[in-house]
């Protein structure tokens, strides 16, 4: 299982995904853009983009992260323009990008309206939490910075490894697949748990098991009888601190939980948020570490 180090930690507590910008008092909108024409002085928002941006060896063209870029470290040193959903256009244009790459569900949205409509190009990068959408979004970002060989390159590297993390559970009965419980917090006693959708079903997925919670998209708070009724036989959690923080304690001695089969095993997996969820060239990994977490024998190694 991968437990989280200091840094890991606040990886997980910055999650969220990208956004980055600049704007001028004059100008069109480089709206929709997918090239950026000067890459001197780059802003990534969202820590994939990042990830992808340094994997590619192009790290020397950033002038500026977000706040969920805390991986790879190098990337720390770079000025901190925010949370990538809660933006100012003030604090990116302090850096004086020439081009900003900003992850797709950047916010707040009045922010990202006057940052397409700026001088500055601004690239939208999407986001798909499956296999594919990270090859895309490996591509997408190396066409921006003029990169595409090297994107290709490392496209097809991704590719690979992914397919060889998914290959350790194909041959898992479905009916022998866990049933994976994701949950975001529980503050106040309150279970805010992943529905379909989010990077935390994506990785489930990914890892040969099944989101134990169906009926609705996004997170969303569940009822003590909805978490019953999942029959989660594990509970899948970012590893936090500080408030955020839920210890074995306070998760087992939930009424709800301590009513499932997970509960009832204390079945619990942390890690890294942002290793986890990031959804970018770590992925993979974070496939393998997932699925011998859930299967441990009973995968391939």
């Amino acid at each position: 299982m991968m437990m989280s180090t200091t840094q890991g930690l606040l990886r997980s507590a910055a999650l969220g995904l990208s956004v980055l910008l600049s704007i001028t008092t004059a100008g069109h909108a480089a709206e929709g853009t997918s090239v950026l024409p000067d890459t001197s002085r780059v802003a990534s928002v969202g820590g994939s983009i990042t990830e992808i941006v340094y994997a590619l060896g192009e790290e020397a063209k950033l002038v500026a992260r977000d706040s969920t870029s805390v991986y790879p470290e190098p990337a720390l040193k770079l000025p901190d323009v925010g949370y990538m959903r809660a933006l100012s256009p003030e604090g990116v244009l302090s850096v004086s990008p020439t081009g900003i790459l900003a992850l797709e569900g950047s916010g707040p949205k009045e922010a990202v309206d006057v940052l397409k409509k700026a001088s500055i190009p601004f690239v939208s990068i999407p986001e798909d939490f499956t296999h594919q959408g990270i090859v895309d979004k490996v591509r997408v970002v190396g066409k921006a910075l003029g990169a595409e060989a090297k994107a290709e390159e490392l496209a097809t590297q991704v590719d690979q490894q992914l397919n060889e993390a998914e290959a350790l559970t194909a041959g898992i009965p479905q009916a022998d697949r866990k049933r994976v419980l994701f949950i975001l917090s529980l503050q106040g006693g309150k279970l805010l748990a992943s529905g379909s959708g989010t990077a935390a079903d994506g990785i489930i997925d990914l890892a040969g098991a099944v989101n134990a919670v169906e009926g609705f998209s996004g997170y969303k708070q569940l009822t003590d009888e909805a978490a019953i009724t999942a029959r989660p036989d594990i509970i899948l959690m970012m590893d936090r601190e500080g408030e955020l923080a839920i210890d074995d304690s306070e998760l087992y001695g939930h009424p709800a939980i301590a009513s499932t089969p997970a509960g009832q095993a204390r079945r619990v997996i942390r890690m890294d948020g942002a290793y986890l969820l990031g959804f970018g060239p770590r992925t993979a990994s974070a496939v393998k570490d997932l699925a011998a977490s859930l299967y441990g024998d009973a995968i391939k190694k």
